[in-house]
């Protein structure tokens, strides 16, 4: 995430948090859904700190394929702390 802040511009990480797979999953669906608890963690206070309030609701409010955003799946997959902390973004 340092080479990021560092080479990349603030437009550049936007576009890279917002990517989807074929299946419509940005980062913090993947992340959710698969039980990375930690990455979740390190994606979620660096978009914090680095992006604006609308690019975070874009992300929190993205919806899959299965039209589930990333509070559905981390209500699915996730540790209640995971959740709350998706809640506190």
């Amino acid at each position: 995430m340092k080479w990021a802040k560092k080479n990349l511009t603030t437009e550049d990480v936007n576009k890279l948090l917002l990517v989807t797979d074929s299946e419509g999953k940005t980062v913090f669906h993947m992340a959710a859904e698969f039980s990375k608890l930690e990455v979740l963690k390190k994606v979620m206070n660096w978009t914090k700190e680095n992006v604006t309030t609308e690019v975070v609701n874009k992300l929190l409010l993205a919806t899959d394929s299965e039209e589930r955003t990333v509070f559905h799946v981390a209500a699915k997959f996730l540790e209640l702390e995971a959740f709350l902390g998706i809640l506190n973004l």
